[in-house]
């Protein structure tokens, strides 16, 4: 099964898949949807594609205008493929690609926040729960209203107690469930005496 990009700057490049079955890459139909929902929020938007596999998600969003792409896989062969298409589609100059274990990265301090957060991990593994608490429990990861975005097989939906995401849709394509988050700031509180 081919994967291209679809719309934006770098329509219909072809995407190199990585070789070997340790990634599962979202199918054109599913990215297509994604992006019809996200529409324009995409536009000049940082991005943290965790767990990037072939990288089309941060891709797709780079073609469509994103400002930034932090690609993340701890897979040699995934980095490679990502530094690969990112060559085809001629969108490198845009993006940087770390090979480092997704949950060090999410432990440091020196990250300024993304606008989103792509979280497409191995399945049946409970990585993205695991991701999405730290997200939740780390708000210096994510800009103000933020959207973190979970691609999972609908078998492994289950319900977290998260304090600053909120889930605002689902959607279902065959095996592949996106689930919608948005980021909500923390409300200061004023201490000032009248």
């Amino acid at each position: 099964m081919s994967h291209r990009v679809i719309a934006g700057r770098a329509k219909g490049k072809r995407l190199k898949r990585v070789p070997g079955d340790s990634t599962r890459p979202i199918m054109d139909r599913a990215k297509e949807a994604l992006f019809s929902i996200l529409g324009t929020a995409i536009i000049d938007i940082r991005l943290l594609d965790l767990f990037a596999g072939t990288g089309a998600v941060g891709i797709e969003a780079l073609s469509r205008g994103a400002d930034w792409v932090t690609f993340l896989d701890v897979n040699r062969a995934a980095v490679a493929t990502i530094h690969e298409n990112l060559r085809t589609t001629k969108l490198a100059e845009q993006a940087e690609v770390l090979r480092q274990d997704a949950f060090e990265f999410l432990q440091r301090d020196d990250i300024d926040p993304y606008g989103l957060v792509y979280i497409a991990p191995p399945q049946y593994k409970k990585m993205w729960s695991k991701a999405l608490l730290m997200l939740d429990e780390k708000p210096t990861l994510l800009e103000p209203d933020a959207l973190v975005i979970v691609q999972i097989d609908p078998l492994e939906k289950e319900n977290l107690d998260l304090k600053h995401l909120h889930v605002y849709d689902e959607r279902v394509y065959g095996n592949t469930l996106l689930w919608f988050y948005e980021y909500e700031a923390p409300v200061e509180e004023s201490h000032e005496q009248e």
